[in-house]
């Protein structure tokens, strides 16, 4: 059994709070295509356990990564996003789920394969829906600073996505 700091794991690339100790965003564990790594997943899957995480949510339509959690005693959930197309359906289904636990209190970590568009428009779409920022473009402004970055037209895009859904809800 490991000792000392690597006992710890190590923090997972890009990793970022969206909601202090809520909810979290960082790069799929141990990377993704080429650059993958068993050693660096298994590392920062411990972190993320040892750091008390609930749930780890992958958004990615595979289902890379999900065995290794259950390896290292972290809960995860797959709610798979896709990457081209239409988004709406899923996003009516993930949504409510996404915050019926942060509600709860729990402690989330969203990943897709990289810290990019896909993942701030989602995330875009649920501060939308939400309602916890009640117009689309300050969503998108709010995320835009958390990421240090602008987003680009998809993610804009999904952001609008939360807003057709919380309208359709009835907001």
């Amino acid at each position: 059994m490991a000792k000392g700091k690597w006992a710890q794991g190590i923090t997972p690339r890009n990793f970022c709070w969206v909601i202090t100790d809520q909810i979290a965003i960082a790069e799929r564990p141990g990377g993704y295509g080429p650059a993958h790594r068993k050693v660096r997943r298994t590392e920062e899957i411990i972190w993320l356990r040892e750091q008390g995480f609930d749930f780890v949510i992958s958004l990615i339509t595979a289902g890379h990564n999900l065995t290794a959690y259950d390896e290292l005693g972290l809960k995860w959930k797959h709610w798979p996003v896709p990457a081209q197309g239409d988004a709406e359906a899923a996003l009516a289904a993930i949504y409510p789920e996404l915050d019926a636990l942060r509600v709860s209190g729990k402690k989330l970590l969203l990943h897709t394969e990289e810290v990019g568009d896909r993942l701030a428009g989602f995330l875009a779409g649920y501060l939308r829906w939400s309602g916890m920022v009640p117009i689309t473009h300050e969503a998108i402004i709010v995320v835009e600073r958390i990421m240090g970055r602008q987003l680009g037209p998809g993610a804009r895009s999904m952001a609008t996505v939360g807003e057709r859904l919380s309208v359709a809800a009835g907001e």
